[in-house]
């Protein structure tokens, strides 16, 4: 009876890694994109989706969002400002003070 079991045991392991082995893996362009099927975001241009909404929820957590909220003020950020505005060349000298 154990023997039964065993090597029933043994063949599903053995399919599971079949199966594992085998299978086309979303993942593996490193990029989570590509696992919903879409194209990477970096070759998507910055001009898509460019806005995201700030607000407060009601326990006054600030939230991002990509549609605005209904029934509260909300505040429109522009992404691309916010991409131009986050990057630097570290060629360039520093600041001055």
């Amino acid at each position: 009876m154990r023997l039964g079991w065993a090597i029933a045991l043994g063949i599903v392991a053995g399919g599971l890694v079949v199966w594992w082995l085998g299978r086309s893996d979303p993942l593996a362009t490193g990029t989570p994109d590509a696992a919903a099927g879409r194209e990477p975001a970096a070759s998507r241009p910055a001009s898509a989706g460019t806005s995201l909404y700030r607000w407060r929820d009601d326990a006054g957590t600030l939230q991002l969002t990509d549609t605005p909220p209904t029934g509260r003020p909300y505040e429109t950020v522009d992404v691309g400002t916010l991409e131009r505005r986050n990057t630097f060349d570290p060629r360039d000298p520093p600041p001055a003070q």
